[in-house]
């Protein structure tokens, strides 16, 4: 039973559409009816600035980190990084905006903070490197799945490994237009480096 309470919470926490009431509330734009669409960090930033991207990205992190940090304010006998899981479901499919959101990176990371900050760490640094040499945000969040995957193996940790594997399969497969994009070289690349 402490597994649906926290899976719940953790669905709901990460249905909060942080792209979206930036959008609105700071800005009086539907970010969803502008750039691509997607309610994440990399659409706010084409369309609202860094300031809000920031902003963006920061509350999508917290959603991954603080579902997998609430099971222990309740000493629960959970596995966190399946709860976890739910809270990145709940940001690419939520609830409060009509099953349409982010593409599931930065609330990844999110997760891999609340169990793993060294881990957390190394994907982040992966990630800025990676834009800055390639000014892809897509490519460097498939890069950044990648080496969370690697870098887990060298934690030996199965059940991170595991994890890690299927939200980095996770991110391939919401980022399938934009690898027929890059393969195209009509991906637009970020100009902020």
């Amino acid at each position: 039973m402490e597994y649906v309470i926290f899976a719940i919470i953790a669905y709901l926490l990460g249905s909060i559409p942080s792209a979206l009431i930036v959008g609105k509330v700071g800005y009086k734009i539907d970010i969803r009816q502008h750039g691509s669409g997607n309610l994440g960090a990399t659409n706010t930033f084409r369309v609202l600035g860094k300031k809000a991207a920031f902003i963006v990205m920061l509350s999508d992190i917290l959603k991954g980190t603080i579902a997998t940090l609430i099971p222990l304010l309740f000493d629960a006998d959970v596995y966190r990084l399946a709860i976890g899981i739910f809270a990145v479901i709940g940001h690419t499919y939520p609830i409060f905006a009509r099953f349409k959101g982010g593409k599931a990176v930065a609330t990844s990371g999110g997760i891999l903070l609340g169990i793993s900050p060294l881990l957390f760490i190394i994907i982040f640094t992966s990630f800025i490197v990676t834009v800055y040499l390639t000014k892809y945000v897509s490519l460097s969040s498939m890069i950044t799945g990648v080496v969370a995957v690697i870098t887990s193996v060298f934690l030996q940790d199965v059940g991170l490994i595991i994890v890690t594997a299927l939200l980095a399969a996770f991110v391939f497969y919401r980022h399938k237009d934009n690898i027929k994009r890059i393969k195209n070289k009509t991906e637009p690349k970020i100009k902020w480096m």
